[in-house]
């Protein structure tokens, strides 16, 4: 059932190395997970217009990667340290989506947000800003509630069909029994707000959802490269696939310098049923998250899965959103 897709998301690993999944030559490649690190960032805060500092090339890397600069082939600016127009309009289009001033400058803030941890799925592919097209006004006169939402969707709507809203998922080999169980509550958390269902299978080969802990090249066309800023990725409808980097630390419970399994889950799930990335940061579907930080669904979120498929509109005053950090 692979369906070509430019996808990838947030989210984390767990613990060490298990059995690679089979690739699927069918799927896209997330390539912002090839930079090595997010770390170079930090030196270039103050960058602006007209500098050149020994680095820009890789912001400018990065920037490409996650959808923000198209060079041509032969365009020589995307290979030097010049902060030129182009860099700075893709520094102020970042800026916007991540509702950050947008001063065109490498201010302290857009350096923090770029080194955060985030989802391997770019923001803007193929010409089309995601997180921006996902901002959406909704009215529900019934209920009298209007609101702007920011949920999105990948190209196309793409989603289960009606005959496969049971779905089953199961966990590489070696898989530890307390990840099993914050992924299960992750299901269950998407299953009370839609109509789908989930049950565990211990046919790896044959689930509808497949989930694992992986290092390096694991099968999938997208590479893990150490603790490179990408936590983790998965795939849009309906391929299935949730990976984690596990070369992160995880944990059950909110623990200072590991990702919580289960706030991971939420976001990475919300991928596979078809969300894309929120520009809202409250939602889970949100691009990226700190360490020991938990979530759970926000109004936004559950909006976004109830719009794409048809289902009852939700009065948004009516669901709360839980958010806590333990740093």
């Amino acid at each position: 059932m692979a369906i070509k897709v430019f996808q990838h998301f947030l989210c984390i690993c767990l613990f060490s190395l298990a059995l690679p999944l089979p690739s699927h030559t069918s799927q896209s490649k997330p390539k912002a997970e090839n930079l090595t690190s997010f770390d170079f960032i930090k030196h270039l805060e103050g960058g602006r217009k007209g500098q050149t500092v020994k680095g820009l090339q890789q912001l400018k890397t990065y920037l490409h990667e996650f959808g923000y600069m198209n060079y041509s082939p032969n365009q020589t600016s995307a290979n030097d340290d010049d902060f030129d127009d182009f860099l700075e309009a893709a520094v102020k289009m970042y800026q916007l989506n991540y509702h950050l001033k947008t001063t065109g400058t490498l201010d302290a803030q857009t350096v923090s947000q770029m080194m955060a941890p985030r989802c391997g799925f770019p923001d803007i592919s193929k010409g089309t800003n995601w997180m921006r097209a996902g901002k959406n006004e909704i009215s529900h006169t019934q209920n009298a509630i209007h609101t702007v939402s920011h949920f999105a969707f990948f190209p196309g709507n793409m989603k289960w069909p009606p005959t496969q809203y049971q779905l089953t998922y199961a966990f590489a080999p070696g898989t530890r029994a307390d990840a099993k169980s914050a992924v299960a509550r992750a299901f269950y958390t998407w299953a009370s707000h839609t109509q789908f269902t989930f049950s565990q299978s211990q046919d790896f080969t044959s689930a509808d959802l497949k989930i694992g802990f992986y290092r390096g090249d694991h099968g999938d066309g997208a590479p893990f490269s150490g603790t490179n800023g990408v936590v983790a990725h998965s795939f849009a409808p309906t391929d299935g696939r949730f990976h984690y980097n596990a070369d992160y630390s995880f944990s059950v419970n909110p623990v200072a310098g590991s990702f919580h399994l289960e706030t991971v889950a939420l976001h990475e799930i919300g991928h596979l049923l078809g969300l894309g990335h929120s520009t809202f940061r409250e939602a889970i579907m949100y691009p990226s998250i700190p360490a020991a930080t938990t979530k759970g669904l926000n109004a936004d979120d559950i909006q976004g899965i109830k719009t794409l498929y048809d289902l009852e509109p939700v009065r948004i005053s009516s669901f709360k959103f839980v958010f806590q950090c333990d740093v």
